[in-house]
């Protein structure tokens, strides 16, 4: 059984950072391709950016590109996502999720474990 747990969130005003994480625990975290989407209220699901098995290839919505980061650190199974320059329209709910598929990050069923999620709320 993979259980993913996210942490992290809080209040944050705009032009500020945060940082979220992810911790893997049950399989090889290592096996696994990570993803952080996000949902606002009344929105669906959207992808924010994802890094491969090995840290070597990471992923970025147009929307985050240049403000956040993905980043991975396999002895601690735990997947990051450190955000700046924070805005409002980034307030919503995080959720990282794992998958063992290849290509695609942005389609959340490529993922076959999901976290619960962590709110990170930016105000004006």
């Amino acid at each position: 059984q993979v259980q993913l747990v996210e942490s992290g969130g809080g209040l944050v005003q705009a032009g500020g950072s945060l940082r979220v994480s992810c911790t893997v625990s049950g399989r090889t975290f290592g096996a696994y391709a990570m993803g952080w989407f996000r949902q606002a209220p009344g929105k669906e699901r959207e992808f924010v950016s994802a890094i491969s098995w090995d840290g070597v290839i990471t992923y970025y919505a147009d929307s985050v590109k240049g403000r956040f980061t993905i980043s991975r650190d396999n002895a601690k199974n735990t997947v990051y996502l450190q955000m700046n320059s924070l805005k409002p329209e980034d307030t919503a709910v995080y959720y990282c999720a794992a998958s063992q598929l290849s290509g695609a990050p942005e389609l959340t069923s490529r993922y076959k474990y999901w976290g619960q999620g962590t709110q990170v709320t930016v105000s004006s």
